[in-house]
């Protein structure tokens, strides 16, 4: 249809913004179920895009910074709309409230993708998924923030920078091992990473519903700063450990090819 990756991601945006209008009217079933819906509407596009970058070749890093911006704009919405009907009841404090969930929610979200990316990258050498050189200079705006963004999910990615400075050393001394040390990789982060997706936008998605149903979205704004906060703090320390009884593993099984 000649439809650009971009294009998919700007019309979920568009969804997502839709749903943010109606989850403000959340009071009303009819505008929470419309919200929700909308909300799936702009998952499918979320999905369809990266597959669609990688069917026909075209991603970049202004397809993976628009990508992360269209995500961010579509929650962005939904807690604006929310927190515009809650501040009648709420005050300020509900704008407090919704700002100290939208950054746990960034941090969470950069987490999250890093290790999608990891398992990708070193799973399976997919170049769409590497992280940009953090020493190198970035190339124009689309650069920069995507320079940014990595530095951000270093940041919250449990160890990931001395990880990725290690294996990659160790694929290099080893190139006849490469295959060997990625299935590795892929055997002992599969289920990692499969766990990590307690921390996707499926779960967010669905909470922010349940709680405008019941006519409480308070609830889910507590939960988004302490729960999901928690469980973010419990799989970075069950990730450094996987980091390094990983690298453990691929060190003896070296030393024991080598003697």
């Amino acid at each position: 249809m000649g439809i650009s990756p971009n294009i998919v991601s700007l019309l979920g945006m568009g969804c997502g913004i839709l749903a943010g209008v109606s989850y403000h009217f959340y009071s009303s079933t009819g505008c929470a179920v419309l919200g929700f819906l909308l909300m799936l509407a702009w998952h499918v596009m979320d999905g369809a895009d990266g597959q669609l970058a990688r069917l026909t070749k075209r991603y970049s890093e202004l397809g993976k910074i628009l990508d992360g911006i269209c995500d961010y704009v579509t929650f962005t919405a939904v807690y604006v709309g929310l927190a515009l009907a809650m501040s009648r009841f709420m005050g300020g404090w509900a704008w407090a409230l919704v700002a100290l969930s939208g950054v746990a929610h960034a941090v969470q979200s950069a987490s999250y993708e890093m290790q999608r990316q990891d398992y990708n990258f070193w799973g399976w050498g997919r170049a769409s998924a590497a992280l940009p050189r953090l020493d190198a200079k970035p190339k124009g705006i689309a650069g920069r923030l995507h320079h940014l963004y990595a530095r951000v999910q270093l940041w919250a990615s449990g160890g990931a920078a001395e990880f990725h400075r290690v294996f990659a050393a160790i694929l290099i001394s080893k190139p006849r091992q490469e295959a060997a040390l990625r299935e590795a990789y892929r055997a002992r982060f599969a289920p990692v990473t499969r766990r990590w997706g307690v921390l996707c936008a499926n779960y967010r998605t669905l909470g922010l519903f349940l709680a405008a149903l019941v006519k409480l979205p308070v609830l889910y704004f507590v939960f988004e700063i302490i729960g999901f906060s928690a469980i973010l703090i419990v799989l970075l320390e069950a990730q450094k450990v996987q980091y390094q009884a990983f690298l453990e593993q691929i060190g003896q099984r070296s030393g024991s090819g080598a003697a």
